[in-house]
């Protein structure tokens, strides 16, 4: 085998099947055959872009071969890479430990190619164990929408039976739900209307507010107050009103990442000390604990699975909202 076929895009979200040719990893990587890679949200800043680059970033493979210089990693473990493509070590933020800031990190399928192909190519530092007995299509959602969400739930400083709310019930919202609830907390749903009312009791919610008929932030006072909102949402405006939901000290943990703004009250974030936090995935070793706890606690993505040649329907799919909840690109 000489080539491989990889799905490159080509620039306003057209998608062209190439073969590119197979190379010896590089000093520091590893090489692997893709066996499975989710169709993310975010895939879309390097869809819609206009570089030419192989999408996909929740990818699941079997290394192949091994770089100059890897040492903890060898030909046939089954490995996973995140959107986080492997810090450098050498920067300022990992000097000081903070991995997932690293100034000089690759992001897979955006600044480098990613998993939509059948090999794909990753620094070592970036790679991810895979626990034995979890599957290909299962665990490749969980490395981006997961990790995503679970390290999110981790921010909250709040003890067991505390309010923690999650907002959409998507992608990512139907896996922060099923985490929530197997962090031991009391869990509530947002979401528009009432048609996801009874999964998202399936899911692991105590709760469930209807933000079309009532305003979210209220009901959530009703229920005394979040310790926590996980915002997943692809809407600022969506999440503004929920800031006046968090009990004092609550602190909103933004995931979703919107084209709109959120507004907010100065005097909601300074009585009560409130505050809004980004979330940034995580680093492999995160991904690991990650995980080893959705293994360990049940909780699984509900999966769409379909053909690497046919990853533009696939997109097209999740972009529509249709897909329930994740789609998973198979490499046969």
């Amino acid at each position: 085998m000489t080539t491989y076929r990889a799905m490159q895009v080509t620039g306003s979200g057209q998608f062209e099947l190439v073969e590119r040719e197979l190379t010896e990893p590089g000093p520091g990587q590893v090489r692997l055959r893709v066996r499975a890679c989710g169709v993310c949200h975010t895939d879309a800043f390097a869809i819609e872009g206009d570089q030419l680059v192989v999408p996909g970033h929740e990818v699941v493979g079997v290394v192949d071969a091994v770089g100059a210089g890897v040492r903890a990693w060898q030909p046939g473990d089954r490995v996973g890479i995140g959107y986080l493509g492997g810090h450098c070590g050498e920067c300022d933020p990992c000097r000081r430990g903070d991995f997932v800031n690293c100034a000089d990190q690759p992001r897979t399928g955006a600044t480098v190619d990613g998993g939509f192909a059948e090999v794909a190519y990753a620094r070592a530092s970036g790679l991810v164990r895979i626990p034995e007995g979890m599957s290909d299509v299962d665990a490749a959602p969980l490395l981006c929408a997961g990790l995503t969400v679970y390290n999110a739930l981790r921010q909250v400083n709040a003890p067991p039976g505390a309010l923690v709310a999650v907002q959409g019930i998507g992608g990512l919202g139907h896996l922060g739900l099923q985490y929530a609830a197997r962090l031991g907390y009391r869990v509530a749903a947002i979401a528009r209307g009432t048609g996801k009312a009874d999964l998202a009791a399936k899911l692991g919610a105590q709760h469930y507010v209807d933000s079309a008929a009532t305003d979210p932030g209220a009901a959530l006072r009703e229920l005394g107050g979040a310790a926590a909102i996980v915002a997943t949402a692809a809407s600022g405006a969506s999440m503004s009103p929920l800031v006046s939901g968090l009990a004092p000290r609550g602190r909103m943990l933004v995931a979703g990442a919107a084209p709109d703004p959120i507004e907010v009250s100065t005097a909601e974030l300074i009585f009560g000390g409130r505050t809004i936090t980004g979330v940034l995935t995580g680093s492999a070793v995160d991904n690991e604990d990650n995980l080893r706890f959705a293994q360990a606690q049940g909780v699984q993505a509900m999966t769409e699975v379909l053909a690497l040649p046919e990853a533009e329907p696939a997109y097209r799919h999740m972009m529509s909202g249709k897909a329930r909840f994740r789609v998973v690109l198979e490499t046969a």
